[in-house]
């Protein structure tokens, strides 16, 4: 099985470790689920206690959970291998995005479990974003990008939508993670870590991060955006969704 994460997956161990803020979030909105499936589980990131089973289509990512996390299933979020409502919870945690067919996979969730957790990002994300708007404004018109807040809002019975702002040292190196930090964009191997960065060609990143360890360097970028530096989280429109079926 041929996955994106097989490609571009191999130093997530290392700069995708969870965030426990982000966890407590997940870990709340899941409430009392006792039996959890984590759909696009990759690294085993944000696995809570009861998990019983993961599912990634990728064996970078499989080969990167660690010793004595929860067995995983080498599956798509399109067609899941486990009986209707066999699970309390469905988990999918900044993954929708990867999936090809969005809408399919959000039902196969809804079809295996009694609720759905799903922890996304909207149009903020880009369009707010000083790395997006200044410095790489061609990651928005990625075809990965149009996916990056999928139907859910038409597929989903959602019944709770809780903001998840990011905290200034979050340790999991999400595309908006180091809005605070943003010598940690001229990383190769964190940008490595970020898929819409990873995706794009060196073409596109390496005059983007030129110019911006230049201004790293000459004080430009605090001189537009150091009031950065004095807040402790920023909302940049990740979102827990939390559903209960599809409609329909």
């Amino acid at each position: 099985m041929t996955a994106l994460y097989d490609t571009i997956g191999t130093t997530y161990g290392r700069y995708r470790r969870p965030d426990l803020r982000v966890q407590a979030a997940i870990d709340a909105a899941l409430g009392d689920a006792k039996t959890v499936v984590n759909i696009g589980a990759g690294s085993g990131s944000y696995e809570p206690a009861g998990l019983i089973i993961a599912v990634e289509p990728a064996r970078t990512m499989i080969a990167q959970r660690p010793i004595g996390s929860a067995p995983v299933v080498q599956a798509v979020a399109e067609h899941l291998p486990f009986r209707d409502k066999q699970f309390d919870a469905a988990l999918a945690i900044l993954t929708t995005h990867h999936w090809p067919d969005p809408r399919a996979g959000l039902r196969e969730m809804a079809r295996i479990s009694h609720k759905q957790i799903i922890l996304t990002h909207n149009d903020a994300a880009f369009a707010n974003f000083w790395l997006t708007v200044e410095y790489i404004p061609e990651l928005p018109r990625l075809d990965l990008a149009e996916r990056f807040m999928p139907p859910i809002e038409d597929t989903m019975r959602i019944t709770d939508i809780i903001p998840v702002p990011v905290p200034w040292d979050c340790t999991d190196g999400f595309l908006c993670s180091y809005w605070r930090r943003p010598e940690m964009y001229l990383d190769p191997d964190a940008r490595a870590a970020i898929s819409g960065l990873a995706l794009l060609g060196d073409d596109i990143t390496g005059p983007a991060i030129n110019r911006l360890a230049a201004d790293i360097k000459s004080g430009a970028w605090d001189a537009r955006y150091g009031h950065l530096r004095e807040l402790d989280e920023l909302d940049l429109g990740y979102r827990i969704i939390v559903a209960e079926g599809v409609i329909g």
